[in-house]
């Protein structure tokens, strides 16, 4: 099985900026897409960003023109970009990687960083 290892979260002033990576264990190239989920206390978990791997991306309502997602595949590593971080985006950071084999999919996820917004 594929490890994700999240790193890059903690503390930041809003208004700041935040670079989240997750690192996998072997060749991201093989997923069918990877992506960037969030959980705050007392709320769902929720899609942040995705990146499939044609290259197209998706982004959650509210993050769209804050956050962008990218990935190195030389590095086996996925990038959070976090900019005009605001408090409402407290929460712990999951990596997740999918492969799809119709009409299944099989998900990987990280064990998840801390990301605090607070002055």
């Amino acid at each position: 099985q594929v490890q994700l290892v999240e790193s890059g979260g903690g503390l930041v002033q809003p208004g700041g900026s935040l670079r989240l990576s997750c690192a996998a264990s072997r060749s991201i190239l093989n997923f069918s897409a990877m992506g960037w989920y969030r959980q705050a206390p007392g709320k769902q978990r929720e899609l942040v960003a995705a990146i499939t791997s044609g290259g197209s991306t998706n982004y959650g309502d509210s993050v769209k023109g804050r956050f962008t997602i990218s990935r190195d595949n030389a590095k086996n590593t996925v990038y959070l970009q976090m900019n005009s971080l605001k408090p409402e985006d407290t929460a712990v950071y999951y990596c997740n990687a999918r492969i799809s084999v119709a009409p299944l999919a099989l998900d990987s996820w990280g064990q998840g960083t801390q990301v605090t917004v607070s002055s």
